[in-house]
C-alpha cells in the first residue's frame, strides 16, 4: 500500500501549533505535511521508529487512538484480517485517510440520542444497559472505568458533554506533545520511512552532498536505544547507515524543435484503429487505467502513439491532464497471459505525444498505458463555488444545467472508447465499473435501450444525459449520486477534471489492419511493474551499491523522466533510503523528498520516477 497527500479533519486542530515556529511562520506548512507530520506523530507514540511494523491488532488498536480515532473491533478486523502479518508506516496512513476521527459534534450528536431528559446527561443505569448489551458490548469493569471518571460523573449521571470535551482536549494534547518532541528533533524525523520534507527550503548555494541513498544493514537492525539523551540516540543511530551511492545527473530545457518521433513517410497509405481509455487516481495515490489486447495478423511496420485526450473544455477552464506524461508498453502474450513479454515502449516524444516505429510479428499484444504519477497527483485546493447539477423551472420539472450537460458530454467523449459517437455495453460497462463497481447485464441493458435513445443498439449522447436526468429525478432533484459519479470520473466540486487523465491511442500498420480492445481496467501495477523494471534494467545504467554487490540501483535517463529501479539479488529484503533533497526543478511520483523502500529478496521494484516542474527550465536529479 503507498498514501497519498491530503489533509486530515482530526489534525487540523494541531495547525496553530505548527505554525507557531519561525519556520513555519516564513513557510507555512501544506495540508499535505501537516497530515503526514501528525501520522508520524502518531506512530512514533507507539514505536521507536517508523520503520517498525505494527504486528498485532492490539498494535493497530493503539496508534490509530492515538491518532484521534475510535475504532471498532469491526474497524480493526477490516485492516487486520486472518492473512495480516504486519502494516507499515505508510499501511497506516492510508487507514487514517479512509478513516475518518469522531468529531466533537457526532460524538455529541450519538449521546444525545441516549439523552431521554434532554439535560446534557445519562444515567448510570441506563449506560450500564446500552454498553453491555447492545452493538459491540462492553465489560461491566468497563463501564465502570467511564462511569468512574471523576470530571464527568456526579449524582449516578454521566455527563455526555464534559466527557466529549475530554475526549478531544486529551487528542489534541497527544499529538502536540508528540509534535514537539519531534520540533525538537528534525534529525530524527528525517530518517522516518515515508518522511515529509518539513525543513526551510532555503538551503545553501553549495551544500555539502549527502548520503544518498542510503542503506539498511541486514545484520544490525537492533531497536534504536531508548535513553532520553537525544545525541547519544542519533550516534547510535547513524552507525547503522553506511553512504553507499549517489547520482547527479543535469537535465537541459525540453526542446520540442528537437523532438525524435517522427511519422512514417508513407503512414497516410497504412491502415489505422485507434481507442481512448483513462488514467484515474484513487484515494490512495494508486493509478488504475484501461488495458488493452491488440491483434496483428501479419507481420508489419507498426507505428503507435498515445497522448492525453483534448476534451471541448469551456473557455477559462483548466485542462491540467494535458501536461500528464503517457506512455504505452507493448507486451507479446505467448503460450499464456501469465508469460507476457515486453516487446518495447514508446519512449519517442513529439510535443504532447508518445510513439514507437518498428516491426511486429503476427499475434497477441497487450498494451498497457502508464504515467509515471509526476503529474497527475491529487490536488487540495479550495472550491470557491459548488457548481449546481440540476435545476426546476417555474412548472417545477428537473433539468440538468448547461455547465453539467457539458461535462456529462465530456465524460461520454471519454467512455466511448471507439469514438463512433454511440456508447456499447461493454463502453458502458467499464464506466459502471469505475462509478458504481457493478455491470449492467444483458436484461438491464434491453430496459435502457426502451426507454433511452439509441442506435444500433448503442446508447446515444442524449440517452446518456437523458439517463443522468432520470438518476436525479429518481433522487428528486438530490445531487448526492450525481456527484458521486462526478467524483469517480475524476472532477471535482467545481466541475474541473483534475484526478483524471483521459488519452487516446493510435494504432497504424502498413501490412494489415490492426485490432485492439479494451479488456481491463486494473491498478497501474503488476504487469505494468515488471514492464517498467524490464526496460530500465535494459536500457538504463547500472550502479551497485558500495559494500553491497547485491544491491544495485539502475536509472534510466529520458528526456522527459527519469526512472531509477533497484534489484536485490540477494536473499534477504533491504531497505533503501533516498534523499532527494539537492535535486533542483523536480519532482517525483512519491511526493516525498525523503522516503525508504523495502525490496523483497530476489527482485526489482521501481523506486522513483522524477520529471522537471518547469520543462523549459533545466533540472538535475540528485
Amino acid at each position: 500500500m503507498a498514501s497519498s497527500p491530503g489533509s486530515d479533519a482530526a489534525f487540523s486542530s494541531q495547525k496553530s501549533t505548527l505554525s507557531e515556529s519561525p519556520q513555519s511562520k516564513k513557510f507555512p506548512l501544506t495540508e499535505e505535511e501537516i497530515f503526514y507530520m501528525n501520522c508520524r506523530a502518531a506512530y512514533l507514540t507507539v514505536f521507536k521508529s517508523s520503520l517498525d511494523n505494527i504486528i498485532s491488532k492490539d498494535q493497530l488498536y493503539l496508534a490509530l487512538q492515538h491518532a484521534g480515532r475510535n475504532p471498532s473491533q469491526k474497524t480493526i478486523n477490516k485492516y487486520w484480517t486472518p492473512q495480516t502479518a504486519k502494516l507499515n508506516f505508510d499501511d497506516f496512513c492510508i487507514i487514517l485517510r479512509k478513516e475518518k476521527p469522531t468529531s466533537k459534534a457526532e460524538l455529541l450528536k450519538s449521546f444525545k440520542q441516549l439523552d431521554v431528559n434532554d439535560d446534557g446527561s445519562i444515567l448510570h443505569t441506563d449506560l450500564y444497559k446500552l454498553l453491555t448489551k447492545r452493538g459491540e458490548k462492553m465489560t461491566r469493569e468497563e463501564v465502570n472505568a467511564i462511569v468512574t471518571l471523576a470530571d464527568v460523573n456526579a449524582d449516578g449521571k454521566f455527563d455526555y458533554i464534559k466527557f466529549c470535551k475530554l475526549y478531544m482536549t486529551t487528542n489534541e494534547q497527544c499529538l502536540k506533545t508528540t509534535l514537539e518532541k519531534l520540533e525538537v528533533d528534525s534529525k530524527l524525523r528525517r530518517q522516518q520511512f515515508g518522511s515529509h520534507i518539513e525543513e526551510c527550503p532555503e538551503r545553501d548555494p553549495s551544500p555539502i552532498p549527502k548520503p544518498s541513498p542510503r542503506i539498511l544493514r541486514n545484520t544490525d537492525q537492533e531497536s534504536f536505544p531508548n535513553k532520553g539523551d537525544t545525541r547519544s540516540s542519533l550516534l547510535a543511530t547513524a552507525r547503522k547507515f553506511k553512504t553507499s551511492v549517489s547520482f547527479t545527473i543535469t537535465m537541459s530545457a525540453i526542446s520540442n524543435q528537437n523532438s525524435k518521433l517522427t511519422e512514417p513517410n508513407s503512414i497516410k497509405e497504412w491502415q489505422c484503429v485507434h481507442s481512448k481509455g483513462c488514467f484515474f487516481l484513487e484515494e490512495d495515490g494508486e493509478i488504475i487505467s484501461h488495458q488493452y489486447k491488440m491483434q496483428i495478423t501479419q507481420r508489419s511496420m507498426v507505428y503507435l502513439t498515445i497522448k492525453p485526450l483534448n476534451l471541448s473544455q469551456d473557455e477559462g477552464k483548466p485542462s491540467p491532464w494535458l501536461s500528464v506524461d503517457t506512455v504505452l508498453y507493448i507486451l507479446k502474450e505467448n503460450e499464456s497471459q501469465a508469460n507476457l513479454q515486453l516487446t518495447c515502449f514508446t519512449e519517442l516524444r513529439n510535443r504532447e505525444v508518445f510513439g514507437w516505429t518498428g516491426e511486429l510479428g503476427p499475434g497477441i499484444y497487450w498494451l498497457i498505458p502508464s504515467t509515471t504519477g509526476c503529474r497527475l497527483r491529487r490536488e487540495i485546493k479550495p472550491i470557491a463555488e459548488e457548481a449546481q447539477l440540476v435545476y426546476r423551472d417555474e412548472s417545477g420539472e428537473l433539468f440538468l444545467t448547461k455547465e453539467f450537460r457539458s461535462t456529462l458530454s465530456d465524460i461520454f467523449e471519454v467512455i466511448d472508447l471507439d469514438g463512433n459517437g454511440l456508447l456499447s455495453l461493454e463502453e458502458y460497462n467499464f464506466f459502471e465499473l469505475r462509478t458504481s463497481g457493478e455491470k449492467c447485464d444483458e436484461d438491464a441493458w434491453a430496459v435502457c435501450r426502451e426507454n433511452f435513445d439509441t442506435k444500433k443498439n448503442e446508447l446515444t449522447r442524449q440517452g446518456f444525459m437523458d439517463l443522468n436526468l432520470m438518476e436525479a429525478n429518481d433522487r428528486e432533484g438530490d445531487p448526492r449520486d450525481l456527484w458521486v459519479t462526478l467524483h469517480s470520473m475524476g472532477y471535482n466540486k467545481a466541475l474541473e477534471l483534475t484526478e483524471a487523465c483521459p488519452f487516446v491511442i493510435n494504432i497504424y500498420a502498413d501490412k494489415c489492419k490492426p485490432r485492439i480492445k479494451a479488456v481491463h481496467m486494473e491498478a497501474c501495477s503488476g504487469q505494468l511493474e515488471k514492464a517498467i523494471c524490464k526496460s530500465v534494467l535494459s536500457k538504463g545504467n547500472a550502479k551497485v551499491i558500495d559494500g553491497y554487490e547485491n544491491i544495485i540501483v539502475h536509472t534510466y535517463k529520458h528526456d522527459t523522466w527519469i526512472t531509477s529501479v533497484i534489484e536485490n539479488k540477494s536473499d534477504n529484503k533491504v531497505i533503501i533510503h533516498v534523499n532527494n533533497e539537492l535535486s533542483k526543478n523536480c519532482v517525483n511520483n512519491r511526493g516525498l523528498n525523503i522516503f525508504a523502500v523495502e525490496v523483497a529478496p530476489k527482485s526489482t521494484m521501481v523506486c522513483q520516477h522524477v520529471m522537471p516542474l518547469n520543462e523549459r527550465q533545466e533540472w538535475i536529479y540528485y
